[in-house]
């Protein structure tokens, strides 16, 4: 430990890429706090204190506190996730976005990076007339007072035009986080925004111990939990299951190639966090879409999606399953494998090169993600049976610290890579002086 932060410490390059992610990440946190013109902030915390454990506490927490405060950051990254989604079906739909994603290259897929962005401020701007709709039908539940002080027509233009500038400020910071500083920019984004509510979350269960409505010794069972999962998720997170490839050894003139034996190793969860995030994302809409209207079937729908709810949890599950083969499938191709490894003359012991060797990874790689999809369901649908059985926060769930831990690992393993780098650099630069 001591070494790695001596290291850390001789590398300047790598202490300005952490200056400024943590300086892009500030930034981010102190918009969260800039309210959105025309909005009673104690009416707003008052209706938003009754609602512990709903969707729109599961909203708040991808926004990173943003929706409770109605800040310029209210609909935090998620319009960008859902944009995301959208462009990546449409790869798999669409054979001109797939020949775009795969056959052009890096200027394919700034196309796709611009189509995304593009996509971003649509739904931004249809939710960012949700949210106006939702907030001005809505009152104080002591005082009875409304949450918008003028509303209308200017109330409206002035919320999308704030929440759309907010998102796209958002999306940005994320991209520069990414370019100039160090890790993804978007999950950082996601996961200090978790973070932040981790010490409210801890005041509530304090405030409901006092108050008597939470034992001290289901407290205790509490964190004896939450360190068994963040253990679990760990260990799994860095399991693998390793493939063993040889390779046949090949004259070339008077030298020998090849008779090597490696491994090609698959994780448990190749998916990462991606599906719970996007599952989440989809089963957000309906509670968007509840907004616009009044309606009574429209809000008994909005009611069917509520985090504790049955409906809610069994889509949840489904989509997370969904996810994780269909981003699995993105990113990691069997046949592009496959034809890597006859071209340069590996094989897996006992499995014929070529189309046998894909039907065998692809084969072993399902079976990994359906344990993969078993783990990350089984993983985010506790802080559901928390919240509905126990009135825990949400903040002391599964999906959450899922994201801390695979963010933080993603980031150390980045810092680590960086680190190596660097040291490798400084090794080949003595060699050639040396050489010289």
């Amino acid at each position: 430990m001591a070494g790695g932060v001596d290291k850390l410490a001789s590398s300047s390059e790598l202490r300005v890429k952490i200056a400024w992610t943590f300086f892009l990440l500030v930034c981010y946190r102190v918009g969260a706090h800039i309210p959105v013109p025309g909005v009673d902030t104690a009416a707003l915390a008052d209706f938003f204190a009754r609602l512990q454990g709903s969707v729109f506490a599961l909203l708040d927490m991808f926004s990173g506190g943003g929706l409770s405060n109605v800040s310029v950051f209210a609909l935090g990254i998620m319009p960008y996730i859902s944009a995301s989604i959208i462009m990546q079906l449409l790869q798999v739909i669409s054979p001109e976005i797939k020949r775009m994603a795969k056959e052009e290259g890096q200027a394919g897929r700034r196309k796709i990076t611009q189509y995304t962005r593009y996509l971003t401020v649509a739904i931004t701007i249809v939710q960012g007339f949700g949210i106006a709709a939702m907030l001005e039908g809505m009152t104080s539940p002591g005082s009875n007072l409304p949450v918008v002080l003028n509303p209308g027509l200017e109330f409206k233009v002035v919320t999308i035009i704030t929440l759309t500038t907010g998102t796209v400020l958002i999306m940005w910071l994320g991209e520069q986080i990414t370019s100039r500083g160090i890790g993804n920019g978007i999950s950082l984004i996601i996961f200090s925004g978790i973070v932040v509510g981790i010490p409210s979350a801890i005041a509530r269960v304090y405030q409901l111990v006092s108050a008597g409505d939470m034992n001290i010794l289901f407290v205790l069972v509490l964190i004896a939990l939450m360190a068994v999962v963040l253990f679990g998720i760990v260990f799994v997170e860095r399991a693998q299951r390793r493939i063993p490839i040889h390779y046949a050894k090949r004259q070339m003139g008077r030298k020998v190639y090849g008779g090597q034996t490696t491994h090609l190793p698959l994780r448990i969860n190749t998916a990462g966090v991606i599906p719970p995030i996007f599952a989440q994302s989809l089963l957000l809409f309906p509670a968007t879409i509840g907004s616009f209207s009044t309606a009574l079937w429209l809000q008994e729908i909005v009611r069917w999606f509520q985090p504790s709810s049955i409906i809610y949890n069994i889509c949840f599950i489904a989509l997370i399953f969904f996810f994780c083969y269909f981003y699995t499938a993105v990113i990691f191709d069997p046949k592009d494998i496959a034809e890597n490894l006859k071209k340069a003359g590996g094989f897996v012991p006992g499995i014929r090169p070529g189309e046998k060797t894909r039907e065998y990874i692809d084969s072993v790689l399902s079976r990994l993600t359906l344990w993969g999809g078993v783990y990350i369901a089984a993983i985010s649908i506790l802080p559901m049976f928390l919240i509905a059985k126990f009135n825990v926060p949400f903040y002391f769930g599964g999906t959450s610290l899922l994201i801390l831990v695979g963010v933080a690992m993603d980031f150390m393993g980045q810092v680590e890579s960086h680190m190596i780098s660097k040291q490798y650099d400084s090794l080949m630069e003595k060699n050639r002086i040396k050489g010289r």
